[in-house]
């Protein structure tokens, strides 16, 4: 016995085939990858390398460990629950010294002085020639691995 299918239900039935898999495609990795910030490093940025932190004495991961050592969650933002990215820019001159420091981006309560104050702590290595570089400094609450935790 055959059945009859009309047009219109072939054609919905071959839409609906065919979007499946891309619907399948487009679906959300339910297996986040491992950043930075999870092993331990307290780099906020996901996979990414500041070059500036070639300068610093053991390189990016001992910056960030001297980071999270000195950085201290400012009160105001951990009572308002203010967490994410602060960056601070500055020159990075030839004799290892920085000037022009400035908050490029904050998020209030605090953030933005205290992460400068720390890049301001930071010691780096002679380059070779000046250059103009960009720190991202993690404000994260009660996340190990953050540069900044409750705990203080």
């Amino acid at each position: 016995m055959t059945s009859k299918v009309s047009i219109p239900q072939l054609a919905l039935g071959l839409l609906l085939a065919a979007a499946a898999p891309a619907a399948a495609q487009t679906a959300p990795n339910t297996t986040p990858p491992k950043s930075q910030a999870e092993q331990g490093t307290g780099i906020g940025t996901v996979g990414k390398s500041i070059p500036v932190a070639e300068y610093y004495e053991g390189g990016q991961t001992a910056m960030y460990d001297f980071i999270a050592k000195e950085l201290h969650y400012p009160p105001l933002a951990k009572r308002n629950r203010i967490q994410g990215q602060c960056i601070i820019s500055f020159q990075l001159n030839a004799d290892g010294t920085m000037q022009d420091l400035r908050i490029v981006k904050q998020l209030g309560g605090g953030t933005g002085e205290e992460a400068l104050r720390v890049v301001k702590l930071l010691k780096f290595k002679k380059p070779e020639l000046p250059i103009r570089a960009s720190l991202p400094i993690v404000f994260k609450l009660g996340v190990t691995g953050s540069n900044a935790t409750e705990a203080q």
